[in-house]
């Protein structure tokens, strides 16, 4: 088969198409033909010698996929060749095969089709298990996403309008913020401009959010408390604004605010497991009935990779940017 393959980190031009071994199902895996994969933060980081596979993993970046399952590794049930599937990596989406453990594989659901289904494993666990099994983000709260216009962020606003929460999201120009209120953000917060602080606590009378989504770090770590409410929890999912900050413990007791700080690549098989089965009996529904809808912005053939992570990096792109393999 044909995959990417990082030879040395990077820049974008090393990642390379090349020929490597198919990879072969073991114990409770299942092997997918894969149609498409998306490009993810994590990806940009591997390639430049940053994150690192987990132990066991494939060396391929990628991590979710849709496709067909092409073969049945030993103890698998509940799954048939042919049948449709999207999943959650903790590698190997970027090739034309990806052995996945057998609890990590999602139908596609009801109205999506294949490729695009590539787009909703990770966003759709990422703000599952934050926002709802950690955050326990409740109807009539408002929740505050960070990067609004991003796969996850769109996912996120589409959830929180769901369950009859309130999505205040900030985003860095006027047509990512239009695209966020057309998904059903209903507080705007152009960071160039505006102080999310400021703005958060204008909307919500002086309350703040109640929960707030955050993939920046360091650099929004004070702020984010300031925008809690009393009760809020925060929810750290990324360090884009770097790795270390100072935290105001006081202000955090006075607020009997939490903090959370998650990631999916190396959690234990059982925890990803248990993250999907909650995103199958809950989100998967609402995709079947049309009210929450994967966001891509575009979609470039697998070879193209490089091109991809520089839309990425660039934040050129709303929702996801798929790769997809042609057969």
């Amino acid at each position: 088969m044909y995959a990417i393959t990082i030879p040395e980190p990077g820049g974008p031009e090393a990642l390379v198409w090349d020929e490597v071994p198919d990879p072969v199902p073991g114990e409770g895996e299942v092997l997918v033909e894969v149609a498409a994969s998306a490009v993810n933060r994590a990806d940009i980081l591997q390639r430049q010698g940053f994150y690192n596979p987990p132990p066991g993993a494939s060396p391929y970046p990628g991590l979710e996929c849709s496709g067909r399952v092409a073969a049945l590794g030993p103890d698998v049930s509940g799954w048939a060749v042919g049948d449709e599937v999207c999943a959650l990596l903790a590698g190997g989406g970027y090739a034309e095969k990806v052995a996945v453990p057998a609890g990590q594989l999602l139908p596609v659901p009801d109205g999506v089709d294949l490729r695009t289904a590539a787009a909703l494993p990770e966003v759709t666990c990422t703000v599952w298990s934050n926002v709802f099994m950690i955050a326990h983000l409740r109807p009539g709260e408002t929740l505050l996403v960070h990067g609004g216009s991003s796969g996850i962020g769109t996912m996120a606003v589409q959830l929180a309008k769901a369950v009859g929460a309130k999505a205040a999201v900030t985003a860095g120009t006027p047509e990512k913020l239009e695209r966020c209120a057309e998904l059903g953000a209903d507080i705007l917060i152009n960071y160039r401009e505006q102080d999310f602080v400021e703005e958060i606590e204008k909307a919500t009378g002086g309350a703040g959010a109640d929960v707030i989504l955050d993939n920046m770090g360091a650099k929004y770590l004070e702020r984010n408390v300031q925008a809690l409410a009393v009760n809020g929890r925060l929810a750290i999912i990324g360090m884009q604004g770097g790795a270390k900050g100072e935290l105001n413990i006081g202000a955090l007791l006075t607020k009997r605010a939490a903090i959370s700080a998650t990631s999916l690549r190396a959690r234990p098989l059982e925890e990803k497991a248990t993250i999907v089965a909650a995103v199958r009996e809950h989100v998967w529904p609402l995709l079947a009935a049309g009210g929450v809808r994967p966001v891509v912005d575009r979609a470039l053939p697998m070879s193209d990779a490089a091109a991809a992570h520089r839309i990425v990096e660039e934040s050129g792109h709303i929702g996801k940017v798929l790769l997809t393999v042609s057969r």
